[in-house]
């Protein structure tokens, strides 16, 4: 068996580095897994924190792109599919045992708070911290103009297929479409649009039955950090490749609740 850390990490595998290296997340356990994951890799790591984005502000911008129908049945199934985490606790528990994976904070990790993203406070942590690589992981998408002034590599950590499927939940529609070959990962290098930048690498995994809207981007997140570590050291060290793929690209959203319950009753997936 391979020489395992605390966190799970396969350490015969991955040498320590010494550059400092940032990663911007959103308060939760799957960001919290990938810090963990990256922190054994590169010891020096700090971790930008963003404040999560309110309800009433994601429902009006969704409305204003697909208008209320559409935004008010995505925000349902959001709302009434929180219910569900209770039932997949006993999953979530295999899947972090399968991967070794840590979702708990860790206080000796540096931190800093910043309002958002895309606010001065952001980028004067990135100016202050100097990274040799920054990672996101679910959090805003950066404006082009704070994109334009991070003076480093900028890589995603993305829960589904690219370009097949960019945007939210590409664990759950790839199920849908009967695409499950194309249920994964994908690290990708950050640029002006909706996950379209250049593909560093990608993973594909077999979904449990059991697996749910709850549980898809734990078994995505949880089974890539080892790509993640292997892409941030690819761009410590000027060695990013981005991949050639030719497929077609689509954005996708949450599902609203009546498309939600519909392929949950007739075909299973939740």
């Amino acid at each position: 068996m391979p020489a395992r850390n605390r966190r799970g990490i396969d350490m015969t595998q991955q040498a320590v580095r010494t550059e400092t290296v940032a990663m911007l997340i959103q308060p939760g356990p799957n960001p919290e897994i990938v810090v963990n994951a990256v922190k054994a890799a590169f010891p020096n790591l700090v971790v930008i924190e963003e404040e999560p984005e309110s309800k009433a502000l994601f429902i009006r911008r969704r409305a204003k792109k697909l208008g209320w129908i559409q935004a008010l049945g995505q925000l349902a199934t959001m709302v009434v599919s929180k219910y569900g985490k209770r039932f997949t606790r006993k999953r979530t528990a295999e899947i972090l045992k399968t991967f070794g994976a840590d979702p708990s904070p860790d206080p000796a990790i540096r931190r800093v708070a910043v309002p958002s993203a895309n606010s001065p406070a952001f980028l004067a942590a990135i100016a202050e911290i100097r990274p040799a690589a920054l990672l996101l992981v679910s959090t805003r998408m950066l404006k082009a103009e704070t994109l334009a002034a991070i003076p480093c590599p900028v890589l995603n950590l993305h829960a589904g297929i690219n370009p097949q499927y960019r945007g939210l939940q590409g664990g759950y529609w790839s199920r849908v479409r009967s695409d499950e070959a194309n249920f994964g990962t994908t690290i990708h290098l950050v640029d002006a649009g909706v996950d379209t930048g250049g593909v560093l690498h990608q993973m594909r995994i077999k979904p449990s039955k059991r697996d749910t809207m709850h549980t898809y981007p734990l078994l995505q997140t949880a089974a890539a950090t080892g790509l993640v570590v292997r892409a941030l050291d690819e761009a410590v060290t000027g060695n990013l490749k981005p991949l050639k793929i030719a497929a077609p690209s689509r954005q996708w959203y949450h599902p609203p609740i009546w498309t939600w319950l519909w392929n949950g009753v007739t075909r299973g997936i939740w």
